[in-house]
């Protein structure tokens, strides 16, 4: 079918693609916008897998600071080349995952980082709520997986939903910068310092922190 100007125009503003590509995902999904889109997320999955092998040494160390100097992230994103960690792509990109960081508040980077003791106390606790709340035994291990999955989403900073587009995850996002700018990029670390967080008369200050 014939594609408008109009068409491949919306959609280069919604995802950040190519003009080639948006034409040719709008081909695929017959001129359904919602449905080109699905097409170009499940490219840059694809594109984004033949990439995450590949080593990402260079980068970059960003700061935000929030809420008049009263909360501050860092964070270390790496990339393949230095030509790619100067471009405004990747810098937009890095200052974006660091906004996100001071908003969402996330403990981790992925779900394989969290402390296996950590996992079993949620657990405890959602077993224990549905008993309590009088569920049948044979419900409560599914009830107790859709509140994990819940868990992983809130504290893992790859599957939040992106503060700016309630339609991506954070994962979502980095596979889609990976397909754009052809190299691999990998959030490495990061911390989350929040003015007074943690403090008692008794206490020191405290911060979140994936940094290893």
């Amino acid at each position: 079918m014939e594609i408008s100007v109009e068409l491949v125009k919306d959609l280069r503003q919604r995802t950040g693609a190519g003009v080639v590509d948006c034409k040719r995902a709008l081909q695929e999904a017959e001129g359904n916008v919602d449905a080109a889109i699905d097409y170009l997320r499940r490219k840059g999955l694809a594109t984004a897998a033949k990439k995450a092998g590949r080593i990402a040494s260079d980068g970059l160390v960003s700061s935000y600071i929030h809420a008049g100097g009263k909360m501050g992230v860092l964070v270390e994103v790496n990339c393949e080349t230095d030509f790619v960690a100067k471009t405004e792509d990747f810098q937009t990109f890095v200052k974006n995952i660091a906004m996100q960081i001071a908003a969402a508040n996330p403990q981790y980077i992925r779900r394989e980082e969290i402390p296996e003791d950590v996992l079993e106390k949620e657990k405890d606790i959602y077993r224990t709520q549905a008993l309590e709340g009088g569920k049948p035994e044979k419900v409560i291990d599914k009830i107790v997986d859709g509140k994990i999955e819940r868990f992983y989403s809130e504290v893992c900073l790859l599957e939040q939903t992106y503060i700016k587009d309630s339609d991506l995850t954070i994962k979502e996002l980095l596979e889609a910068m990976i397909a754009k700018i052809g190299e691999n990029i990998s959030i490495r670390r990061f911390s989350r310092f929040q003015l007074g967080e943690g403090l008692s008369s008794q206490s020191h200050p405290t911060c979140s922190s994936s940094m290893k």
